[in-house]
């Protein structure tokens, strides 16, 4: 069974920085794509950032966090980060990881969160001016 489990959330001042991991258990991160998405409060839930498979330069990111955060996977640890630099108040949300297998990875629908059927119990990140 596919499980997801995020962490490293928490609270920090605008200009900060934090690391989100992603652990996955029951399946190897190499055959599936990952995401992650937020939701802040009152808000649709929106794709941050994609990881294809195989990892490398293909990330994608929103435009909203281009030059900022920064996917990347350990396959030993079978765990996907979300490096968060220069944390800005807008991006206060509760961050999910999600997952789809290899074989439905989208480039072209990689912000569609309903293209995933994995998902993670999410981690808060609150930034404060």
């Amino acid at each position: 069974q596919v499980r997801l489990v995020e962490s490293g959330g928490g609270s920090v001042q605008a200009g900060g920085s934090l690391r989100l991991s992603c652990a996955a258990f029951g399946y190897n991160i190499r055959d599936f794509c990952i995401a992650w998405f937020r939701q802040a409060p009152g808000k649709e839930r929106e794709g941050v950032t994609h990881l294809p498979t195989g990892g490398g330069d293909n990330a994608a990111y929103a435009d909203s966090v281009k030059g900022r955060f920064t996917i990347s996977q350990d396959t030993v640890k079978n765990t996907v980060y979300l490096e968060m630099n220069s944390l800005k108040v807008e991006d206060t949300a509760m961050y999910y990881c999600a997952a789809r297998s290899k074989y439905a990875c989208d480039s072209d629908s990689w912000y569609q969160e309903t293209k995933y059927p994995f998902w993670g119990q999410g981690t808060q990140v609150s930034v404060s001016s």
